[in-house]
């Protein structure tokens, strides 16, 4: 019932105009009456195989139809709706900047962590602000108290940006590196955990745990690794740059002590923005990346001296959590999943073309990768792009080679169609 509540205030938005892109005619708004007692009724699987549902959420974008984008894994498109609210926030701030940057800007921070937080899980006080996962994750990273012979495991396909952060680390105060190897279609929680322990001893002291793997989307069992580490007084570190408003779930679920996420990615949110989130009782044992008044104190809020803001940005994430939470995160997940079902099992049949990705739910949701035998990455991802105009993202990382396709809820059947289209030619 709370469902069906929650859709049909969605909906009643929807018809009211909020969600409706503005050129859109009155008579495509008055259909919108029998689109809502259709739908309301839908179980989320229903829904996400229901492409006029999903018709209407595409117009709230402004995408090209000209440009078949399947690369929203760097960063994702923001609705039309954010992107108007970032912009008129803009121009009221430059109205008066130092009125706007001061008590306004604060309290419209404050607003939108209780937001985040809720999204999350967890505490408003669990919850900082940043410009990205980058910085949230390098917060923590040199601000451990670390000291040389101390231990941290690491796989071999987390993001290069955190293994520089790490390296650089290693460099500068001797703290050892452990890399384990991470195979893009392991499925078995039971494996991936054993690759983790089987590095942990008394010098351990913390280990990063990529949520899902950019590269290829596979989600790795990040609560039955760290109850493993936990268990043995080692910090946890999560890399949830994808994972966050991409699938469902609560992050203090997942038992780790600090996690960060950029919500210009599955949130939908302005450009350069990230939340970092630290455990109630672990801000004291990390300084700053940027000096606070007490470096050493347990407030949260020391991780945001980042000196002048985009007053806008505040104000744009909110838009975009209330977007998020018009469609519902258990139907955006549905979504997600069957739009990479439905073109990677159709994939899956095309002579020399592998699916590198396991497609098990419980390992994989939005993000696959694909590979067409005796072919090169970038070469086939510049062919889609030049001649296609499919936008994919070519990947030669460690172990990890191929084609990351990433759609979104603004993709359509018809896009994944010509996705298909243009990789049979290609493979034969």
């Amino acid at each position: 019932m709370a469902n069906r509540r929650s859709f049909l205030r969605g909906v009643s938005a929807l018809s009211g105009g909020m969600f409706l892109a503005p050129h859109l005619s009155e008579a495509i708004g008055s259909k919108i009456g029998n689109f809502n007692r259709k739908h309301a009724s839908l179980s989320n699987r229903e829904i996400a195989e229901d492409d006029e549902f999903w018709y209407w959420v595409r117009q709230a974008f402004t995408g090209s139809e000209n440009i078949n984008n399947l690369n929203s894994g760097v960063v994702s498109p923001q609705p039309k709706s954010v992107q108007d609210t970032f912009d008129r926030y803009i121009r009221i701030s430059n109205e008066a900047p130092p009125l706007y940057g001061g008590q306004i800007i604060e309290q419209s921070t404050a607003a939108v962590k209780s937001k985040l937080a809720k999204i999350a899980g967890c505490l408003p006080e669990e919850v900082a602000l940043s410009r990205n996962t980058t910085e949230s994750l390098e917060t923590i990273i040199f601000g451990l108290n670390l000291k040389k012979g101390d231990e941290v495991v690491l796989t071999k396909v987390d993001h290069h940006r955190m293994k520089y952060a790490w390296r650089q680390r290693a460099q500068r105060d001797g703290i050892v590196l452990k890399w384990i190897e991470i195979d893009p279609a392991m499925d078995s929680t039971e494996h991936m955990v054993k690759r983790y322990v089987d590095q942990f001893n008394p010098k351990t002291k913390a280990i990063e745990v990529t949520h899902l793997i950019n590269w290829s989307g596979q989600i790795l069992p990040v609560r039955a690794i760290a109850d493993e580490a936990r268990k043995r007084d080692i910090d946890v570190i999560v890399d949830g740059a994808h994972s966050f408003c991409h699938f469902d779930f609560k992050i203090p679920d997942l038992n780790c002590d600090y996690f960060g996420t950029s919500l210009h990615k599955w949130l939908c949110a302005p450009y350069g923005t990230g939340m970092l989130y630290v455990r109630k009782g672990k801000a004291k044992n990390v300084w700053p990346l940027y000096a606070s008044p007490d470096p050493l104190s347990d407030e949260i809020n020391k991780f945001e001296y980042q000196g002048t803001e985009n007053y806008a940005k505040a104000e744009g994430i909110a838009e975009s959590i209330g977007f998020h939470e018009m469609i519902g995160i258990e139907r955006k997940e549905a979504r997600l999943r069957y739009l990479k079902n439905y073109w990677a099992n159709k994939a899956a049949k095309i002579p020399k073309v592998k699916i590198v990705t396991t497609l098990s739910d419980e390992y994989s949701c939005a993000i696959c990768l694909f590979h067409i035998e005796g072919t090169k990455p970038f070469e086939i991802g510049e062919i889609l792009e030049k001649k296609y105009k499919i936008l994919v993202r070519p990947i030669d990382h460690e172990n990890v080679k191929g084609l990351r396709v990433t759609p979104h809820i603004f993709t359509t059947i018809r896009e994944l169609d010509d996705l298909i289209d243009a990789i049979t030619v290609l493979a034969a």
